[in-house]
């Protein structure tokens, strides 16, 4: 059994909920003015769990075929047949069902908007069959993290929190280029889009840049509506340092660091946002 759940943990990346969880729980936070309450807070975090494990569920089964013929993904559950189809088909709907109960017992407007989700997690597995801008789309489906967390709280949609999910689909979209540079001579090969298939390194790695840029004017934005306190300014530099030794990780003729700049700087940079959240709240 253990095996088992060790398995469906590696197939969905469990560990990478590290990215968006902590811009969930940032966004909860300023909806409450501090500390939500228990029960919102477990729901948040179930839904936000749920939610990622199903749509990476879904991408692994879209992308079976595809993940057998890369040397990158060859070794995942699915390609190697460590998990069946079937099976991870049926962790999809489970997943996807548990996001959908999270949202009903929220509120009524998460309830409503659910499948809306759901929609745009399906939607992105397909969208590097046609579009090189499935890193946009990526960031909008993970920007639902603040957007839900919000709606969780206040049960309304306000326009205020508008930079903060802003600030994550550029944050996501700019890491993903960086990952994607990785697969650039696969996705070629096979016809796949994306931005360094599109544009090649060097220009994928200044639109990274560009990205990121904006990210980091968006969330002194939201510094700025939400008139925080200096811990949370304090943070903002700390983001900034971390953005830029991200990049600087990343170059053009040595992406060796690439794994490194991916989940460490960014795991660091969502959990930085939401300390100097929580501290500019408490204090």
């Amino acid at each position: 059994m253990l095996q088992r759940i060790t398995l469906y943990l590696s197939m969905v990346k469990f560990s990478h909920s590290v990215f968006a969880l902590p811009f969930a729980l940032t966004s909860a936070q300023l909806a409450a003015g501090g500390i939500p309450t228990l029960k919102q807070t477990l729901l948040i975090v179930i839904a936000m769990v749920s939610a990622r494990s199903g749509a990476m569920g879904l991408n692994r089964i879209i992308d079976k075929e595809i993940d057998a013929q890369n040397p990158r993904t060859a070794n995942r559950e699915l390609p190697k047949g460590l998990i069946k189809t079937t099976e991870a088909v049926v962790f999809v709907i489970i997943s996807f069902s548990i996001l959908v109960i999270s949202a009903y017992l929220l509120n009524d407007l998460c309830f409503k908007l659910s499948p809306v989700a759901i929609a745009f997690l399906i939607l992105y597995s397909y969208t590097k069959r046609f579009t090189w801008l499935c890193h946009i789309v990526l960031g909008i489906c993970i920007s639902a993290a603040p957007l839900g967390a919000w709606i969780a709280i206040r049960g309304t949609f306000d326009m205020v929190i508008v930079p903060m999910a802003l600030a994550v689909v550029f944050w996501l979209a700019g890491f993903d280029v960086l990952y994607a540079l990785q697969d650039i001579e696969f996705d070629r090969r096979v016809g796949l889009k994306s931005i360094p298939a599109r544009f090649g390194i060097k220009r994928s790695i200044m639109l990274s840049r560009l990205m990121h840029t904006t990210t980091f004017g968006l969330l002194v934005t939201n510094g700025i509506l939400f008139n925080l306190s200096l811990a949370y300014w304090i943070g903002m530099v700390v983001v900034g340092l971390l953005l830029i030794y991200e990049h600087s990780l990343v170059k053009a003729d040595d992406l060796s660091k690439l794994d490194f700049a991916f989940f460490n700087m960014n795991g660091y940079i969502s959990l930085v946002v939401f300390v100097a959240t929580s501290m500019a709240l408490l204090l």
